[in-house]
């Protein structure tokens, strides 16, 4: 009986490390959550089964929920770093069409002009 509750308790346990993301800004509340995993499991192990699974079953829904805070934060920060960049490409389509226009407007003027 011991190993059909440890070994899925096992799998949630490896399930909550890999969410947590690697590095962050202000990543605590994600390793606390991950504590409360390894705390939980901990439990287990010392034989107090149900306390054991429903920490580390708190602890793996809290590292999902920071690590998705966490990861949003990553990708909004990654968004404004990018942004000049973006701006700058805008840039260079907007001088490059009025460059062609000219040409075209050149190109025109001495088929036709003087």
């Amino acid at each position: 009986m011991r190993r059909f509750v440890l070994t899925p308790v096992a799998t949630l346990v490896t399930l909550g490390f890999a969410l947590a993301p690697a590095g962050a800004a202000d990543d605590s509340k994600v390793k606390a959550a991950t504590k409360q995993v390894e705390s939980g499991a901990g439990k287990i192990g010392a034989g107090k089964i149900g306390e054991g699974v429903e920490e580390t079953a708190k602890g793996i829904g809290n590292t999902v929920v920071e690590g998705s805070k966490l990861a949003g934060e990553k990708l909004k920060e990654s968004g404004k770093a990018a942004e000049p960049e973006a701006k700058s490409a805008w840039q260079n389509v907007k001088d490059g069409a009025t460059d062609l226009g000219h040409s075209v407007k050149r190109f025109f003027t001495r088929l036709f002009g003087s």
